[in-house]
């Protein structure tokens, strides 16, 4: 997701006035975590996926959650990690003494299979895993983290969660953000690189090609809005070329859109290219537009998407693949407590609406140390979030 470089941000909101959006949203019951993985597990009653068993004519969207800030860091999403040091990122923390031995404890703590039956019980189909280059193959000064991502995958299977394998951070930073892994300079563009990601990706995809929960495979997370369209297209293309042979027919090879949805329009056109899926971030707290609107003008927005999203499903299949329930904070101050629940009921309704007419979502993210609408387990337990998705 995008370099956040505020802590403790909250959300900013709609109106009382929005309600009507999403009232079925009120109610919550949110699944228990304690002692979760040691209950007997029955699995939850989803409506169907998919129809015909064929992945490429889904009944509906399916719908996901990231597992953010676990094998990519993010210090917003976990300071404590990074407490009492002067380290920014994950390249930075892997170099500190001591740096390594709290990752890997990190990674040991963040997510475990509880929350992968948490996720399962709630209704969810799948999760997005963002992962680095280094996590099948240790690079150092960079911790790998080949065992844990097996152990998403064991679980994975065990409580029936489609997974979509992410490369959040690539070599030489594709965008220069924090969780990239190291911030600063641009240095993926160069030949050498993009090749190495291309190893990275034919890597994940002969270990984990042939897996029954494998959902998708997205080439590149959030490839800054000014890398070259023509690099993007390139590295696309090829990379297409060398996964459609090691993987499924019916699993998706995913593509995210660099902040520029309209670019991809004819892309990657049938039948040269099958189950190749777009992935666009939507969120509406980041621009100066977005701190100028007011609550109920923020709802609307989300709803006027809808025509968005059904411009960007003319071209690749379309998925959501990162959105949140925060929004500047500056509209929200003002609100009682009350409004504020209203707010995030109704932005959570509006979005909920336009999403689910696209391929798929997946809420960045599932948890963060401090809750609130970045963490989409804390939006349950507030009641922002239904009660439950196997409906």
């Amino acid at each position: 997701m995008k370099r956040r470089d505020f802590l403790g941000a909250s959300a900013a909101g709609a109106s009382l006035l929005a309600l009507d959006i999403a009232p079925s949203l009120a109610q919550n019951n949110a699944p228990q975590n304690a002692n979760a993985a040691n209950r007997p597990f029955t699995a939850p009653k989803r409506s169907p996926l998919y129809t015909d068993g064929k992945w490429q004519q889904p009944a509906r969207a399916i719908r996901g959650v990231n597992l953010g800030a676990w094998l990519v860091l993010e210090k917003w999403m976990s300071p404590s990690l990074f407490a009492n040091t002067e380290a920014s990122d994950e390249y930075s923390l892997s170099q500190i003494p001591g740096g390594r031995e709290r990752i890997e404890h990190h990674r040991e703590t963040w997510i475990s299979e509880a929350d992968f039956r948490w996720i399962a019980e709630y209704g969810l189909d799948a999760v997005r895993i963002p992962i680095g280059f280094w996590t099948l193959q240790e690079a150092k000064p960079y911790l790998g983290a080949a065992r844990h991502l097996q152990n998403a995958f064991d679980w994975a299977q065990k409580y029936d969660l489609k997974v979509l394998l992410d490369l959040h951070g690539a070599q030489g930073s594709q965008n220069g953000w924090e969780h990239s892994g190291r911030s600063g300079e641009i240095g993926w563009t160069k030949p050498e690189n993009r090749a190495a990601s291309l190893q990275t990706l034919s890597m994940l995809a002969d270990k984990y090609g042939a897996h029954p929960n494998l959902w998708g495979l997205e080439l590149l997370n959030e490839p800054r809005y000014d890398v070259s369209l023509d690099i993007l297209r390139e590295f696309y293309t090829s990379a297409y070329k060398t996964l459609r042979p090691k993987l499924p027919a019916s699993v998706a090879i995913v593509i995210h859109d660099a902040f520029r949805a309209g670019a991809w329009q004819g892309f990657a056109p049938a039948p040269e290219f099958s189950n190749v899926v777009l992935d666009t971030h939507l969120y509406q707290t980041f621009t100066e537009s977005d701190s100028k609107r007011t609550p109920l003008e923020q709802v609307q927005f989300a709803l006027n998407r809808r025509e968005e999203i059904e411009r960007l499903k003319s071209g690749p299949w379309l998925i959501v693949g990162e959105w949140s329930l925060t929004l500047p904070w500056g509209a929200m101050k003002t609100q009682t407590p009350l409004q504020r629940d209203a707010t995030r009921l109704a932005y959570a309704g509006a979005q909920l609406l336009c999403f689910e007419t696209s391929h798929g979502w997946f809420y960045w993210s599932y948890k963060t140390e401090s809750g609130g609408e970045w963490s989409f387990r804390d939006c349950v337990k507030q009641g922002w979030m239904p009660a439950s998705m196997t409906i």
